[in-house]
């Protein structure tokens, strides 16, 4: 049998984008937001509690409409519920928006701007020998954040 890459449940899915998309006002949406939300844009009728049960897994085959309102609620192509290299990258993204959601990292990103290759090498060096005696993981290489939880 190939070797295949496990692939991720649509409950793994939708989690991770709960936990990483997130209002202004910072913890996650709540199922009644997401639920108000989508009828407030005039998408299909979604209650919080079915939103919960197929977050939670114990609901797994949700119509294409949906998918597609969930989607578009967390601002991702409704591919990243069918197609698991189209979640890696998508999810690569989102931990880079999440990153720079913190002012000191973009602060660290905007003073780079501008800096030689050999500099930014050195800087890229000195960020992984920090993170590695800081105990945290690869600092976003190959699309994971090393130190969270990717579900699966």
């Amino acid at each position: 049998m190939p070797d295949t890459p496990e692939r991720r449940s649509l409950a793994a899915k939708l989690d991770h984008l709960f936990r990483t998309v997130r209002p202004s006002g910072g913890g996650e949406y709540t199922f009644e937001e997401v639920s108000e939300a989508l009828k407030a844009r005039g998408g299909p009728t979604i209650s919080g509690t079915y939103i919960w049960q197929l977050r939670k897994g114990l609901r797994d085959n949700p119509t294409m409409r949906h998918l597609e309102a969930l989607a578009s609620f967390f601002g991702v192509p409704p591919a990243y519920f069918f197609d698991d290299t189209a979640a890696e990258r998508i999810d690569a993204e989102l931990a880079l928006l999440t990153a720079l959601r913190d002012s000191s990292v973009r602060q660290i990103a905007l003073r780079a701007s501008g800096l030689s290759g050999k500099s930014l090498d050195a800087i890229t060096e000195m960020l992984e020998r920090v993170r590695e005696l800081e105990g945290l993981g690869d600092g976003g290489r190959n699309g994971q954040d090393g130190d969270a939880d990717t579900g699966g």
